[in-house]
């Protein structure tokens, strides 16, 4: 999914002192038709949880006789697209060569390394349009990778009141195959009116709670609807609290801190100022890092990035260098 703020500000992506709640912000998908949808990350509190550099909640909307998602093709670098939903079905394709169906329950992530291009539309057969769509930052060492992409449907594991389906990392036994640069966490969980868990959690991870629906108690704090609870290193145990009547649902993402600076602007991830000129001209002068989406059949070929800000994009130092 792209960042199609007309003109999107810088992001110092560092780690912060913050623990708390984070309160999404609502922005359009688009033009004036356009779905809204929630965004939390990244924040001036708090730009990264591990390596999840940007948090994007949106539904249920019904999409009948409307517009739904349509996000012609755009490019990225430097990340990982993470498509998870729970209602519709999302056509997604990419300049890898990938066409793909994003379905609930089931795990899309593509690899954007040194490139990528690919558009996002809502099936014909949606009627209700309810998912999240995250980034996860990729490490130095490996932020030129090849494009790729990986599908996985992790089976729905049902333990007292939680039902737990982990798409990426570990987490009470259950594995994902899928592969990932630095150490992370992704995981729906369901929890049944009343329920209470305490989870077993890795005491290096950094971890984040978004509600997608329900009245959830994270970490000690009352959550609303997209609201995001962080939960900081030296923890073994994350609580959760179904406070609610009816069925509440969580992700929650989690990963070793990140540690390295970052800038994040529009779709791309960089190291520096100059990282993203270069990249945005790039895209621009249709240069062939990105590629080219095939049968993308929108109004609008591709989206053109947005002016550069007057200013030198500068990541910030982190605390204690």
């Amino acid at each position: 999914m792209s960042n199609t703020d007309p003109a999107p500000t810088e992001v110092d992506c560092v780690a912060s002192p913050f623990a708390g709640v984070l309160h999404p912000r609502e922005v359009p998908l688009g033009g004036p038709r356009a779905i809204r949808v929630r965004r939390t990350l990244p924040q001036r509190e708090r730009s990264l949880i591990g390596a999840w550099c940007f948090a994007d909640h949106y539904g249920p909307h019904d999409v009948r006789g409307g517009t739904g998602m349509d996000v012609p093709p755009h490019p990225h670098t430097g990340l990982q697209t993470v498509s998870w939903l729970f209602s519709g079905e999302v056509e997604h394709r990419d300049s890898a060569g990938v066409h793909a169906m994003v379905r609930p329950g089931e795990l899309n992530l593509m690899t954007a390394g040194a490139g990528i291009c690919h558009s996002e539309v809502s099936t014909g057969a949606t009627e209700i349009l309810h998912g999240a769509q995250l980034w996860v930052a990729l490490p130095e060492s490996d932020r030129d990778t090849d494009r790729d992409f990986a599908h996985y449907a992790p089976t729905p594991r049902q333990a007292g009141a939680v039902t737990t389906r982990v798409f990426l990392g570990e987490l009470e036994g259950q594995r994902s195959p899928v592969h990932t640069f630095t150490p992370l966490l992704g995981a729906q969980l369901d929890l049944d009116p009343g329920a209470e868990v305490s989870l077993d959690v890795d005491d290096r991870f950094e971890h984040g709670v978004l509600v997608d629906r329900g009245d959830v108690e994270a970490c000690g704090s009352a959550l609303a609807v997209a609201d995001l609870a962080f939960q900081g290193t030296g923890h073994h145990r994350l609580h959760l609290l179904n406070r609610g009547d009816i069925p509440a649902r969580v992700l929650l993402l989690g990963g070793t801190p990140f540690t390295e600076d970052l800038v994040m602007w529009w779709n791309f991830v960089g190291r520096s100022h100059e990282d993203i000129a270069r990249f945005r001209e790039q895209w621009q002068n249709h240069d062939a890092r990105f590629g080219a989406v095939e049968g993308y059949r929108g109004a609008v070929t591709r989206l053109p990035a947005p002016p550069l800000p007057n200013a030198t994009l500068r990541p910030r130092r982190h605390p204690g260098v």
